[in-house]
């Protein structure tokens, strides 16, 4: 079969390997689409980063090394199921929740797999990937989607990203939030919020990015930072009271300040962005003094089907944010080089054929 397969920075090749077998209390699926991650340019551009394996450390989980097969947000269609699988069917469309943990770590007991300490990723890690004809998943990762569209399906993985960011808030209808950075996740964070019923502020330094979470529909304020206060703004939408809760999609050190200072007393920080570089805090003057709360949130634990709901029930539409399909022979191309130099792209899907 074809796969997509990452050897290390700037090296992907689509090659022939061995089909996947189908095993006791498996699930064997064909990818329909896969979305590019931040993730995965991180891995193009920079290199093997945990939990990625190199050439020649094999990742604990999957015992592979380099190369693996490339693809962790995918939507596909069951071809077959093992013995011992209950509740999938062979033609059903599904997701996958990427994710490979040991079960036996402390965060494992607890039920916060997303913080296994040997966590792995399918299509990063090894055991496969949705940049392929086939893969095979261990059936407690694999969501049936009922008749949601396959592209809009691959989309679940990172919307289960920001319903669990969302959810760690304890974030209410009736509440004002500011996100901060209108890329994927942010644009998914405030369609969670509009979904929850609080109000939606998104500060955005990208005329495009700007104007997708206007269209888009999960913006009720769209702020440029670099032009307008962003604490008045958020001072006038609220009366004075300033927001309830903000979240940090961005990554950016200079985002942090601003999104502590739009906090009224109480308020809560939600980091969801990855940051390379340490961010320094006042913590007498930025939290202490108004009992704010600073939060982060990885990855996601127990919150796919939620996330599926709230895409089958209307309450999230995610049309808007699939701006480009794209062939697999042309991931390159159209794929890492136009995310790396474009604003106008959202999240680009692949697909094998």
């Amino acid at each position: 079969m074809k796969a997509v397969r990452y050897y290390g920075k700037e090296d992907i090749r689509i090659e022939d390997i061995e089909e996947p077998k189908t095993l006791p209390g498996t699930v064997r699926i064909a990818p329909a689409f896969n979305g590019i991650c931040g993730s995965d340019l991180h891995l193009y551009h920079d290199g093997p980063i945990p939990p990625a394996p190199t050439e020649d450390e094999a990742h604990p989980l999957s015992g592979e090394t380099l190369p693996v097969v490339l693809g962790h947000e995918f939507s596909g269609v069951v071809e077959e199921v093992g013995d011992d699988v209950d509740g999938i069917s062979v033609g059903d469309s599904v997701v996958v929740e990427p994710l490979m943990v040991d079960g036996t770590c402390p965060a494992c007991q607890k039920g916060a797999y997303n913080l296994c300490e040997k966590m792995g990723f399918i299509g990063i890690s090894g055991r496969g990937g949705g940049l392929s004809d086939h893969i095979v998943v261990e059936s407690r990762w694999v969501h049936p989607v009922g008749d949601m569209p396959l592209d809009q399906a691959a989309m679940i993985e990172p919307l289960a990203v920001a319903v669990h960011g969302v959810n760690q808030t304890g974030a209410v209808e009736g509440q004002v939030a500011v996100v901060g950075g209108a890329g994927p996740i942010g644009l998914l964070v405030a369609a969670v919020l509009k979904a929850k019923g609080l109000t939606t502020i998104v500060s955005e330094v990208s005329e495009k990015r700007r104007a997708k979470a206007q269209t888009s529909g999960v913006a009720d304020v769209v702020v440029d930072p670099t032009q307008e206060d962003l604490a008045a703004v958020v001072s006038e939408q609220t009366a004075g009271a300033m927001a309830d809760v903000a979240f940090d999609a961005a990554g950016a050190t200079p985002v942090v300040s601003q999104l502590l200072g739009v906090l009224g007393a109480t308020g809560r920080l939600q980091v969801i962005a990855i940051h390379t570089v340490p961010v320094q805090i006042d913590l007498t003057g930025q939290l202490m003094m108004q009992d704010r709360v600073l939060g982060a949130s990885v990855g996601y634990a127990h919150v796919h089907a939620e996330a599926i709901e709230l895409v089958r029930s209307g309450q999230v539409d995610l049309a808007p944010f699939i701006t480009s399909k794209i062939l697999a022979q042309d991931i390159v191309r159209d794929g890492f080089e136009r995310l790396t130099k474009s604003q106008d792209e959202v999240k680009i899907l692949v697909s094998m054929n």
